[in-house]
């Protein structure tokens, strides 16, 4: 059973997006022409999800216009910085925030990285299309410090090698 901030989100769920409520409305003359909006969504947006942003940003920022967010947002993971850096990608100044904070963007792509993320997404068909492509979470690797950063990297790389192949992955079932 979902507790705290998820379990409020569940609640609000079906308020404000169920009635209409939408990150869809507004806003959509401030995008950055010739830019695709993706949304990369996961639970905390700590880990993840900034990934994701970061390497759009840093990979692709002529195509994409990349936002990161989270459905109970926390932190940044400190981890997830550190093997972005090592990868030459700076995303401390990004912070963990609400997909709320992002109503009223219109997305071209929503993509949830984890599978609750995927489940709760609010969703609604002027969203813009829905991705799931699901990776592990390193935040919830055990052993030493060597082997937790270990599992960050893999996940980093993973997540590098997905954005590098959008958009031919956003459209492809399989990613």
């Amino acid at each position: 059973m979902p507790y705290g901030p998820v379990k409020r989100y569940k609640e609000k769920i079906g308020k404000g997006f169920a009635q209409g409520r939408t990150m869809g409305k507004g806003k959509g003359s401030d995008r950055k022409e010739g830019r695709t909006r993706v949304l990369f969504l996961c639970t905390g947006n700590a880990c993840r999800s900034q990934m994701a942003e970061g390497w759009a940003k840093a990979l692709k920022s002529e195509e994409f216009e990349a936002f990161s967010a989270g459905v109970a947002p926390c932190y940044v993971h400190p981890r997830a910085i550190r093997v972005m850096q090592e990868a030459g990608v700076d995303i401390s100044g990004q912070y963990s925030k609400h997909v709320e904070e992002l109503d009223g963007i219109r997305f071209d792509y929503i993509v949830t990285l984890c599978d609750y993320a995927g489940e709760v997404c609010p969703y609604h068909p002027g969203l813009g299309k829905r991705i799931h492509r699901p990776f592990e979470d390193p935040v919830f690797s055990r052993g030493t410090e060597e082997e937790v950063l270990a599992r960050f990297r893999v996940v980093r790389d993973q997540i590098r090698r997905f954005v590098e192949g959008m958009p031919g992955n956003l459209e492809s079932p399989e990613g």
